[in-house]
């Protein structure tokens, strides 16, 4: 179910985060994306195999299909990359340091809950979405 495919692990009650899987959905046109929530038992496993708390919910995390974790800042550069076509332009952000990345990633992630809401569970994916999600 996973094997050759990008993982994004967000947390499924923020709404920034939500918008960013629905971004991700709507444009994810070579089927390369599936999704898990921080708060998921497939979460929870992965992410221990790399020393990472997914109870970090300040962190977005993508597996890569090699096998590499990457978060915060590089996870969503990858992400972009991996979508392709005029996407492929947010690489150039990868000639600045993590570090410098990272701090504008912080900055957002300590307002999102307060800037997009927060909601009371994860988002239930359409029926047409389900098989994108792993252990929903």
């Amino acid at each position: 179910m996973v094997a050759g495919h990008t993982i994004l692990f967000y947390d499924g009650v923020c709404g920034l985060c939500s918008r960013l899987v629905a971004f991700l959905l709507h444009r994810d046109r070579n089927d390369r994306f599936r999704f898990a929530s921080l708060q998921s038992g497939f979460a929870r496993e992965k992410l221990a195999a790399f020393g990472k708390d997914p109870n970090d919910l300040d962190t977005v995390y993508v597996l890569t299909p090699d096998g590499r974790l990457l978060d915060r800042s590089r996870a969503i550069l990858f992400a972009a990359a991996t979508l392709g076509g005029a996407w492929r332009l947010a690489s150039v952000l990868r000639l600045f340091p993590t570090f410098l990345l990272n701090a504008g990633y912080r900055l957002v992630a300590r307002t999102r809950y307060r800037l997009f809401g927060r909601y009371d569970a994860c988002r239930l994916p359409s029926p047409q979405e389900k098989a994108k999600f792993i252990e929903v």
